[in-house]
């Protein structure tokens, strides 16, 4: 039987897994200092305020915190004076701050789960979170080089990160989030996020490639099918939250190979309210049919190996687990 780690490799070159990866059975997800002096609402915490000036909620009943953007907690109020309002927090801290993060990386068995640094938000989300992102998308079109700068420097700022985690926890995976789009389309055209935001994405994942990390994951729950070309360029080995939107069997007959695509669950199908496991199963197996035994990894398309509902998550996995009995005989 092969390991955890062995199964997800065969799995995304095309070789002889022996199951289904079974969600993130294979990533051992590490956080970093920085969330001590960046802090985020607990689920039902209300305007809670980080370390970039962000106010942030999380409402019950919703799969994640959000910010919030009154006029008067915007970050950003004029674009072309950003810097008036843009302050970095340090990525420097303490080796006891580091030391329970380290610990973590050096218990983690490596032939088993890949040491994955969790890294969020993503410089799309952080300028949206930082501007609102109606202003942000209009930016865009008519503050370019104020939206060149600011995205360098957010760039900046996460390789300065990248630096520390390398440095401290030598990953061999990263996991990163940013998402690109609702459920049916992307927030910006192909060539404007080529423009905008493929070149420091290019810069951070090429440095945490040359850095040891041997496997990037990036979460995008959304419509984001008509990135791929520019996912592979960055150097993304797994797109995470792929929503069945995007047709991912057409995906993985185009682009199988060169990138894998995990999700096929969409979470609210799956996770809501008076949940049921007869509607869960019948989903892992529609996925599991659908898309097929390589380049693809089952599972919900939520961010984390979480749920917004309790025992959701706990049961997906189940039911893959239980399914991959009945194909790979």
């Amino acid at each position: 039987m092969l390991t955890k780690r062995q199964n997800l490799m065969e799995t995304i070159r095309g070789g002889s897994p022996d199951r289904f990866v079974n969600q993130y059975e294979a990533f051992r997800l590490i956080q970093n200092p920085l969330g001590g002096h960046n802090p985020n609402p607990k689920y039902g915490e209300m305007n809670v305020k980080n370390a970039w000036g962000i106010t942030r909620s999380w409402p019950k009943g919703t799969p994640g915190a959000f910010p919030v953007h009154t006029p008067e907690k915007v970050v950003i109020k004029d674009i072309r004076h950003w810097r008036d309002y843009v302050h970095a927090p340090s990525v420097k801290f303490s080796d006891a701050e580091w030391e329970p993060f380290i610990k973590q990386a050096e218990e983690t068995d490596r032939r088993e789960s890949f040491v994955m640094p969790f890294v969020a938000p993503g410089l799309f989300e952080q300028c949206h979170h930082l501007g609102e992102i109606q202003t942000t998308l209009i930016n865009l079109y008519e503050e370019p080089e104020a939206m060149h700068e600011l995205i360098d420097y957010l760039t900046d700022f996460e390789l300065q990160l990248a630096e520390e985690i390398c440095t401290h926890l030598k990953p061999n995976g990263l996991f990163h989030h940013d998402d690109w789009g609702s459920q049916t389309s992307t927030f910006m055209s192909p060539a404007m996020f080529e423009e905008f935001y493929l070149p420091g994405y290019k810069k951070i994942y090429g440095y945490y490639k040359s850095h040891g990390v041997e496997l990037i994951v990036h979460h995008s729950d959304s419509y984001a099918a008509t990135f791929v070309p520019y996912m592979i360029d960055m150097g993304v080995d797994i797109w995470q939250g792929v929503m069945t939107t995007n047709r991912i069997p057409e995906l993985i007959e185009k682009y199988g190979g060169k990138i894998s695509f995990m999700g096929g669950i969409d979470s609210a199908k799956v996770d809501y309210e008076g949940w049921s496991r007869n509607v869960i199963a019948r989903e892992v197996k529609r996925a599991c049919d659908e898309n097929g035994k390589y380049y693809f990894i089952p599972n919900a398309s939520i961010g984390l190996p979480t749920s917004t509902y309790e025992g959701v998550y706990d049961v997906i996995t189940q039911e893959i687990d239980k399914y991959s009995r009945e194909v790979f005989r």
